[in-house]
């Protein structure tokens, strides 16, 4: 007989993007290895992105429950005038009003850990008599949002269930706090929450082993590394890598350009190197890309000739993108935690058999990987003439090493037995 575990989520189809797809694969998978998942989710969020395609991929065995959820940003909205009014989008601004700033510094030092916040009594009370009547054998909170932990740490007290806490990105050294202007006051809360919650949890498990390692020092306990991956189902039938061609050199950027994601250096290095060469390059940045690395494309006339944005596509699309690169880029991290920086698109792009040039921490995690899995390289984001070297070398072999097969021990189903592991470890009965 399956075991049930109620796993509590705030990102869950239709949004998109990475955070969204891990807890995603582990529940259509779970079930191979004994477990029977229950989603705990939202029912009216305010995802930044949405990838309606992915509602296919939930199993209609699966049960999900959509519990109300009421944030802040509506209100600000309104104020402004304006629908998207997160503070994370409004930190994005050249500029901002009073109104603004104001929003940005209740948020910092007003919603501790998170706006979410105040999704964490009501869920606690509505789910108090699902979790003491029995229903679950286990609960996961996947984080961030890191409100989602204090959702497992009441529980937890008040019954005793078995609790999993997911950390998905550091806290209280998280790089986003740092952006924020918050008192020393509120960093402390934030640290006091963290340590109950690396108290209390049963067990905890992160993406990457400097995150790994970092929790270990604050939490003072074993920590395990759960890895994000990719799921051999999502490669359409027949997906073959392209042939290299003569006639253009395609590079593909999948994912979110932001302020903390800066392919400028990237862009600076490209044009330096094939602005008067007889090369025919092209950059297509498929998701969302900040107006700041618009503006700057806008600006000069070979990059706005060489680069193209098709805007965010659905997670089946991009494949359409895959077969037609040559090299695909991924834009890591220049922060305080970009060494244990691994994204989870890292693993699909290993999945296709394109080669991979990364911007980010030469020594860092997604470095190792793919460095042990011949898949690609990472190059520190300033390094221009190193990216320049390594772009030539690219576009003038005709064929660039193939990934190993070392890559299917980050297979979704590989990792989720890991995860099952993990659940059994204690003999829930």
């Amino acid at each position: 007989m399956k075991k049930r575990v109620l796993i509590i989520t705030y990102y869950w189809p239709p949004s998109g993007g990475s955070g969204v797809q891990r807890w995603l694969k582990f529940a259509k998978y779970l079930p191979e290895f004994a477990w029977e998942p229950v989603i705990f989710t939202p029912e009216n969020p305010d995802f930044d992105i949405q990838d309606p395609s992915l509602e296919k991929e939930i199993s209609p065995d699966l049960k999900v429950i959509k519990f109300p959820i009421w944030e802040p940003y509506g209100v600000l909205g309104k104020l402004r005038g304006k629908k998207k009014s997160h503070p994370a989008r409004i930190l994005e601004q050249k500029e901002m009003s009073l109104l603004e700033k104001a929003a940005v510094w209740i948020r910092a030092n007003f919603m501790v850990p998170d706006p979410r916040v105040f999704w964490v009594k009501p869920s606690v009370k509505f789910l108090l008599d699902l979790v003491k009547s029995g229903q679950f054998d286990a609960i996961i909170t996947t984080g961030p949002p890191h409100s989602i932990h204090l959702i497992g740490k009441a529980l937890k007290e008040k019954t005793g269930i078995y609790w999993v806490a997911d950390f998905r990105d550091p806290w209280s050294e998280w790089e986003f706090l740092d952006t924020l202007p918050m008192t020393s006051s509120v960093r402390k809360k934030h640290q006091r929450l963290e340590q109950e919650v690396l108290e209390k949890a049963d067990r905890v498990m992160t993406i990457s082993s400097t995150f790994q390692r970092d929790l270990s020092k604050i939490g003072n306990r074993k920590i395990d590394l759960i890895t994000n991956g990719f799921d051999p189902d999502d490669i359409p039938e027949g997906f073959q890598a392209k042939k290299r061609s003569a006639e253009e050199f395609h590079i593909v950027y999948t994912g979110v350009i932001d302020s903390i994601r800066n392919p400028i250096p990237f862009l600076e290095a490209l044009k330096a190197e094939f602005e008067k060469s007889s090369n025919n390059i092209l950059l297509t940045f498929v998701g969302k890309v900040s107006e700041q690395v618009r503006d700057f494309v806008a600006k000069d006339t070979w990059l706005s000739k060489a680069v193209d944005f098709p805007g965010y596509v659905t997670h089946q699309e991009v494949f359409g993108f895959y077969a037609k690169a040559d090299l695909l880029l991924l834009i890591l991290t220049d922060t305080k935690n970009a060494q244990g920086n691994i994204p989870g698109k890292l693993f699909e792009y290993m999945s296709t058999g394109v080669p991979v040039l990364a911007l980010g921490d030469p020594n860092g995690d997604s470095a190792q990987i793919l460095k042990e899995s011949g898949a690609g390289q990472v190059l520190s984001h300033g390094d221009g003439d190193q990216i320049r070297a390594v772009l030539r070398k690219w576009v003038n072999e005709e064929a660039i090493n193939q990934p190993s097969d070392q890559i299917s021990q980050f297979s979704r189903k590989a990792i989720c037995e890991h995860l099952a592991q993990i659940l059994d470890a204690d003999s829930i009965s």
